[in-house]
């Protein structure tokens, strides 16, 4: 039963995504992982409720290069420094599917993200694989 929830959750990741994306680095400010919100536009997607989480999921564009980001936000107002946030580049391909309920598996599929937070006591790192919301 757990293999083929594997193969089942890969073929929608492959399906849904372009899995694994190689997201090539331009050299641009908002690729630094101490970019300022102020370099980017953001539009609010909305909340991902999944395991009551409460994520926010906003879409954000370099004012710079003009590359799309995915930033999800999650902190948990019972435990003190536990704000956390990812961030990842979006292609135009792949931005339509992206909702907030999916948006952690998105950033889990890429092949780098930025991340930071009072939870790892970061202004931001670079990161793959599994996020720690």
């Amino acid at each position: 039963m757990l293999i083929s929830y594997f193969w089942s959750y890969k073929f929608y990741l492959k399906t849904n995504f372009s899995f694994m994306n190689k997201i090539q680095k331009l050299g641009c400010a908002c690729e630094k992982p101490n970019s300022n919100y102020t370099e980017y536009r953001s539009s609010a997607l909305g909340t991902d409720h999944t395991d009551g989480r409460y994520g926010e999921v906003t879409i954000q564009q370099c004012k710079l290069c003009q590359r799309i980001w995915i930033h999800y936000f999650v902190e948990y107002e019972s435990f003190s420094k536990s704000g956390r946030w990812y961030k990842g580049i979006v292609s135009k391909k792949d931005r339509p599917n992206i909702t907030p309920e999916n948006a952690v598996e998105y950033l889990e599929s890429l092949e780098w993200y930025v991340y930071g937070g009072s939870f790892f006591e970061s202004t931001g790192e670079f990161g793959q694989g599994k996020l720690n919301v």
